[in-house]
């Protein structure tokens, strides 16, 4: 039924254009005004028999070219595509406002408008496609409210990496609003995060799913997630590829890694650790205070214990190893700040002498 379409449209387009010619031809040449009307049905007939022919031809060139265009497009993002209309809609825009005055000169005019159109359209398409990056991070600050004042840190990028979003507790972190949105996720990570989840070892895959879970989540929940191309240079490694869109977007990096922390720090760039502000939110411990703990197993010395804290605090109780596997009040003797970790040192409450009470 659509070849029929087809044919019968294109017959109908076909006589149409073969009459349109045969007027002409007539118009021409007087002499051939007596036989107008014969000469106008074999037009009419020419044309259709013609268009009939090639419409199916033309049909199935006209459907490879819209394939070839889009199976083009397929690999653009919809980012890229708005800024290259956005550029060469700029760029002509331009040509007119230069070519209109040439097109005045007479003889070469036209030829100076059209040669203003291609030029102007060609670099405005192409500055748009080269600049994207930083287009895209002035859209962002703008999308976020360039015009208000903003306190310090509101509305900055932040850029977060593959560790930090494996780690999981930046998504409470930003439901808390301790961590303010955009968050911006390069697709860089956004690969190796999948490329984990594929991963033939289990536990590297349970690692990669988490993560696209907390990326799910913060997309879902919060509206927080921002999936941004990562900066066209193939001689950067994934963690250059976050310095560099950090610098062009002004933003901060979001990170669990200590060798990453220290890079961008020596280039000038303000990094959030979330182990450093785990750290930070450890409760303060005194000597003297008293601690409720789990002693779980025994410890490197004749007679201790060991438990944990809730938020991982090691405790070494003296003493402690006959109260393996159960709760006991434990009096903190002193605290020793290490690379690893704080640890609580401390003894049963039940071994410590109680002073005596004043009359």
């Amino acid at each position: 039924m659509t070849h029929v379409i087809i044919r019968v449209a294109g017959a109908i387009l076909g006589a149409v254009v073969g009459t349109q010619l045969t007027g002409e031809i007539v118009s021409a040449v007087p002499s051939l005004a007596p036989a107008r009307i014969a000469l106008f049905i074999v037009g009419l007939l020419a044309g259709g028999l013609l268009g009939s022919s090639v419409a199916l031809w033309f049909w199935r060139w006209f459907e490879r070219l819209m394939a070839w265009i889009l199976s083009a497009l397929a690999h653009v993002s919809l980012r890229d595509m708005l800024l290259g209309a956005g550029g060469l809609a700029g760029g002509l825009v331009i040509a007119f406002l230069v070519g209109y005055p040439l097109s005045r000169i007479p003889g070469i005019g036209l030829y100076l408008f059209l040669a203003a159109v291609l030029v102007f359209g060609y670099l405005g398409f192409h500055v748009a496609m080269q600049r994207r990056e930083e287009v895209a991070g002035s859209l962002l600050r703008v999308e976020r409210g360039s015009s208000r004042e903003r306190t310090r840190g509101r509305g900055v990028p932040k850029i977060l990496d593959t560790s930090v979003i494996i780690d999981g507790r930046v998504a409470d972190i930003v439901k808390a609003g301790f961590l303010e949105a955009p968050l911006v996720i390069p697709r860089s990570v956004l690969t190796e995060l999948q490329r984990i989840a594929d991963s033939s070892d289990t536990l590297r895959r349970n690692r990669g799913r988490r993560g696209l879970d907390i990326l799910q989540r913060l997309q879902q929940e919060l509206q927080a997630v921002q999936i941004v191309d990562d900066p066209k240079d193939p001689g950067l490694d994934v963690d250059g590829r976050l310095i560099a869109m950090a610098k062009s977007l002004r933003g901060w990096i979001v990170t669990n890694d200590f060798n990453l922390n220290k890079v961008a720090e020596l280039q000038g760039i303000r990094v959030l650790n979330i182990n450093e502000l785990s750290q930070s939110l450890r409760p303060i411990v005194l000597p003297g205070e008293e601690l409720s703990v789990q002693i779980v197993k025994d410890g490197k010395e004749a007679g201790q214990g060991i438990g944990y804290l809730d938020d991982g605090t090691m405790v070494v109780v003296e003493g402690g190893k006959k109260y393996i596997g159960e709760k006991s009040d434990v009096v903190v003797t002193s605290v020793l700040q290490t690379v690893a970790g704080r640890m609580i040192f401390g003894r049963p409450k039940e071994g410590v002498p109680q002073a005596p009470e004043r009359r």
